[in-house]
């Protein structure tokens, strides 16, 4: 593995060339100018910002492409080859030859045995997934994660090249858009791309990563967080104090009454949304709800002295249950407080309520069990759930279409990604394979 690595000899023969050494610059150059240009950056910049890891990285995508390109006058591979080839080992040798023909594609990973191999399935074109040996970043890369590599054959199986680039959902999507507009498809035509259609489009990977990973880089993203009506999250805490003479068994009558309340005591009510009929709509980031039998708590109600407590996630939800509260019993409160939160501002909150006194800690192997149980009853509880990327079905109900199913398989996908991407512990160990057979969908997670 280390003899086809050492570029040192191609490297030291393409210095001595001119006109090929200005040529390497040029590719290079093609593939990073874009970006650097619409952000304003050299490439001094661009390693303060990215990190000098990625130097090299995104050098060695222009290179790769440089490999690959035929001039007038030929081919430097082909240059190098038949007038120092001699020096080379026979692997060396038929390594570069590989690289030379080989595009870079949008590869999905899976199966991946950490320090031994993985399994990459084209996502531009229709090819066979292939099993390639890897050391390196079979130990950093997880189960549905998409990279932008080269798959080089090498004797009796197949090996990536050394420029890998990870590719987030919205790179995926950047590069994409950016791959129809340089081939002028119409938004119908299938995206499948051919070898020299690949080769011909190498700088737009590296273009489409750059973009996403500046601008992340130059405005970090904070998380956004939805609930399942696609609202932003912000925590609305409302305080309706009792009209003069008015009991809590009052309230409460009232408050059993209104359609969706329901007692979860003498003094608690959940708010739940129907069970049908719910519309909902698609929102971003990362959705924070809590479900009860599958069905959707909007907030909560608790009466507390004099005063009647009730909590939800929005302002739009806000604004329903102050109707459907002063409908019920306006003429029994008074106008009410609301302090607003955000989820961090509820975090805090939490952890300074926390006793302060030190708890008995649970046995790791308990630890691990009681979060693998709560993860199975959580998505036991999702599969009936409506979710917003899936138009607000629940995955049962979306698998019985072909469009439903797709939705499905990257829903699933995103969810094990995530886990794997976890720090180490129950979340990262969590097996997903249960949820794909009982959505019957087990042969599209191979």
């Amino acid at each position: 593995m280390a003899e086809r690595n050492d570029i040192s000899g191609l490297l030291a023969f393409i210095g001595r060339e001119g006109d090929w050494r200005e040529r390497l610059q040029d590719v290079v150059a093609e593939h990073l100018i874009p970006a650097l240009e619409e952000f304003e950056l050299d490439q001094e910049g661009l390693a303060d910002l990215l990190g000098e890891q990625w130097t090299g990285v995104l050098w060695g995508c222009g290179f790769e492409d440089f490999l690959g390109q035929r001039y007038e006058d030929g081919n430097i591979v082909d240059l190098y080859l038949k007038r120092r080839g001699w020096k080379e080992t026979a692997l060396n040798r038929a390594y570069f030859a590989a690289l030379r023909d080989a595009p870079v594609s949008l590869y999905e990973v899976s199966n991946v045995q950490p320090g031994t191999s993985m399994t990459l399935r084209d996502l531009l074109s229709d090819a066979a997934p292939v099993t390639v040996k890897e050391i390196s970043a079979t130990r950093t890369l997880k189960q549905w994660d998409r990279i932008a590599v080269r798959v080089v054959p090498e004797r009796d199986h197949h090996v990536i090249s050394g420029a890998l680039l990870p590719f987030r959902a919205e790179t995926v999507d950047f590069l994409i858009s950016g791959l129809r507009d340089a081939l002028k498809l119409k938004k119908r035509d299938a995206l499948r791309l051919t070898r020299d259609q690949l080769l011909t489009c190498a700088p737009i990977f590296t273009t489409a990563w750059l973009f996403i990973e500046i601008d992340r880089a130059l405005t970090p993203a904070q998380p956004q967080f939805t609930n399942s009506d696609g609202d932003d999250v912000l925590f609305h805490d409302l305080r309706y104090l009792f009209a003069s003479g008015v009991t809590q068994r009052a309230v409460a009558e009232r408050l059993d009454r209104v359609k969706g309340f329901l007692p979860q005591g003498p003094k608690l009510w959940s708010w739940l949304a129907e069970r049908k009929g719910r519309g909902g709509k698609a929102g971003y980031g990362i959705m924070l709800d809590t479900q009860m039998e599958g069905v959707t708590v909007l907030g909560s109600m608790e009466l507390k002295g004099k005063a009647l407590l009730v909590t939800v996630n929005s302002t739009e939800r806000a604004d329903k249950v102050r109707k459907l509260i002063r409908d019920a019993a306006g003429d029994l409160l008074r106008s009410h407080l609301t302090t607003i939160r955000t989820v961090d501002q509820m975090r805090a909150d939490q952890q300074r309520d926390r006793p302060s006194e030190e708890v008995e800690e649970i046995p790791p192997d308990i630890a691990r069990q009681l979060m693998r149980d709560h993860m199975d009853k959580h998505y036991r509880e999702t599969l009936d759930a409506p979710i917003p990327a899936l138009g607000s079905k629940s995955p049962r109900q979306a698998v019985h279409t072909a469009a439903g199913r797709e939705k499905v398989i990257d829903w699933l996908k995103l969810l094990e990604n995530h886990s794997a991407r976890h720090d180490e512990g129950p979340i990262t160990e969590y097996d997903f394979s249960w949820m794909w057979a009982e959505l019957g969908l087990e042969e599209h997670r191979m």
